[in-house]
């Protein structure tokens, strides 16, 4: 065994067995067993539906349910407490040596499958004993006969389509290297598994446009083009628009508004969730990193990488598995090899990555501010047609302005653009429900109505058995009697509200599609529309139930709700009321 290469030799298991030895060594390591045995391994294979293994326990009439108790049985009767996983055990390695022994052979086959398996710890008498020692149900599986009508047993088995190479050509969970080892993945695969294509993005239209980051991308622009300490590092609080530079700058690459040495750049995100997902194995979580990173070395197009949430990274901030990233990373970056545009908030780069001293010489700062409230309404801007669209309203310029100032002051404990942003799209989802939907008003009184129904009928029935009720039935009759008044009075004005918002909306249709044509008519249609918006204002008051577009009221009762704060208080014109503040004085309380 000790000639043969174990990554050579797990690359020669099909899918099904290899998807399972994976899968095992996850289940070893959740369970805290030290080693993976046999007994993991066929715990998940009797997980697989289509497999070999399902067709022979099918001939030989083995019981499925007291082979998995006995299996589990097997599993709990292994050492617990381990950390980490120690390695495969040599009954596992065996049985995958002596699978593609008799599968060879035997069978003239390139591939392990998971009846040669079967077989081949059958015919070794050392795996038997250890194979029968998890269950004796094992013992009903004849390996004569086995070997004799295999064909025969396995016929109908998907594993019949599947070849070696749908295993992961030597990749081997055990090793560090795992499925992810550089000679288990094809060209620029790591690259496209690890991270996303942000200039593809951009390309196709999936990026949003960005407006009010000019400077910091120009600053983004002038690190990339230097010849030393030439990844920047943008550092701002959490909502600023870190990200939001980065797409920015994409956007730019495929419009070609960047300098000659940056136009052929592919700009790449890596995404750290996906690196660390299943590395559970030592070494792993570097491994996948490390083939990242030549792969971005050895493309022929130029590769910028975007690193955002670095500290998680390349600081002592990232979870467990991962102290050695920055390690690979520093070498590249000093050499110039790797170009890379990371992203972190203030706080966690002064405590993570500024104690580092060789990161910091590497890394050149970008500080991205909070905009004020006027470059934050440019974004606003900017992102209200894709909100339009997405949520198939009309939003006013009044509404952009309201996200921002109302944001800016009511909800300090965020910063612009992100609130504003999220101010605005909730404002526009609520008009969009409130187009279709029954008010939460009369909805609300309808559940009232349905509870006091059902306290009267408990009332009715508690009398009917001769138990006291006092004056609750007069009391409940009362509410429900108001209640059932106030719902017909919100059902009538909802029926009104809607027939104007449906005639205003067809009103500001028509107008649309006039727009730019002479025309007398448009005149009578735009009084039309003054007088329809006076009735509806008139009608709704300050408790709106539709709202027909996103205006400064949609987004002041966002506002309201979220922070308690009434909507009449917001919308009132603050410059006359400090102009009447003396006359607000002199009222009597």
């Amino acid at each position: 065994m000790g000639e043969i290469s174990r990554a050579a030799l797990f690359g020669k298991l099909n899918s099904v067995a290899y998807k399972a030895i994976e899968a095992a060594t996850v289940f070893c390591k959740l369970r805290g067993n030290p080693y993976v045995e046999l007994a993991h391994w066929f715990h998940q294979l009797l997980q697989l539906q289509d497999s070999d293994l399902h067709r022979i326990i099918r001939q030989f009439n083995v019981e499925p349910a007291r082979l998995a108790r006995d299996l589990t049985e097997a599993l709990d009767r292994l050492p617990r407490g381990s950390t980490s996983i120690t390695d495969l055990s040599s009954h596992v390695e065996e049985a995958v040596e002596r699978g593609w022994v008799y599968g060879s052979l035997m069978f003239g086959e390139s591939q392990v499958r998971t009846g040669y398996l079967v077989l081949g710890i059958l015919k070794t008498p050392s795996l038997r004993h250890a194979l029968l020692g998890l269950s004796g149900e094992f013992d009903k599986i004849k390996a004569e006969a086995l070997s004799e009508r295999f064909d025969e047993y396995v016929g109908d088995s998907p594993e019949n389509a599947l070849s070696a190479s749908d295993g992961f050509n030597a990749g081997v969970p055990g090793e560090a290297s795992g499925a992810m080892a550089p000679s288990a993945m094809g060209k620029q695969e790591a690259l496209k598994r690890f991270t996303v294509d942000l200039t593809e993005q951009a390309r196709s239209g999936k990026l949003d446009p960005i407006v009010g980051r000019d400077e910091e991308i120009r600053q983004l622009v002038d690190i990339l083009m230097r010849r030393r300490q030439n990844n920047p590092i943008l550092t701002g609080e959490a909502g600023v628009g870190k990200t939001a530079v980065v797409e920015g700058f994409a956007l730019r690459i495929v419009a070609g508004d960047v300098p000659p040495a940056l136009k052929d750049v592919e700009l790449r995100s890596l995404d750290v969730g996906l690196l660390q997902a299943g590395a559970s194995m030592k070494g792993e979580f570097e491994q996948r990193l490390r083939q990242v990173i030549e792969d971005v070395q050895a493309s022929p197009k130029p590769i910028i990488l975007f690193i955002d949430e670095a500290h998680t990274l390349v600081g002592a901030g990232g979870a467990a598995g991962t102290g050695d990233a920055a390690n690979l990373l520093k070498p590249a970056l000093a050499r110039g090899t790797l170009r890379t545009v990371a992203a972190t908030t203030w706080a966690e780069y002064k405590k993570h990555i500024e104690k580092d001293p060789a990161l910091t010489r590497r890394f050149q700062v970008v500080q991205v501010a909070e905009p004020s409230e006027e470059k934050a309404l440019l974004m606003m801007r900017g992102v209200a047609s894709t909100m339009e669209k997405h949520h198939q309203v009309q939003i006013l310029d009044e509404a952009l302005e309201a996200s921002v100032k109302l944001s800016h002051r009511y909800i300090p404990a965020r910063q612009l653009p992100d609130k504003s942003v999220s101010l605005l799209d909730t404002a526009c989802a609520r008009v969009a429900i409130s187009l279709h939907a029954v008010p939460a008003e009369v909805d609300d009184s309808r559940r009232r109505i349905e509870a006091l129904e059902t306290e009267l009928q408990i009332i009715a029935r508690e009398h009917a058995i001769g138990i006291a009720t006092g004056t609750r039935q007069s009391n409940s009759e009362a509410l429900l009697s108001a209640e059932r008044e106030r719902l017909a009075t919100l059902e009538s004005r909802w029926a009104e509200e809607k027939a104007l918002v449906d005639e205003l909306l067809a009103t500001r249709a028509t107008l649309r599609e006039k727009a730019g044509v002479v025309d007398s008519g448009n005149d009578a249609l735009r009084a039309q529309l003054v007088d329809l918006q006076q009735r509806l204002t008139a009608l709704q008051g300050e408790t709106p139930l539709i709202l027909p577009t996103v205006d400064y009221q949609a987004v002041a009762s966002v506002v309201a709700d979220w922070t308690g704060i009434p909507v009449g208080r917001m919308a009132r014109n603050e410059l006359e009321t400090v102009l009447n503040l003396d006359q607000h004085l002199k009222k009597r309380i």
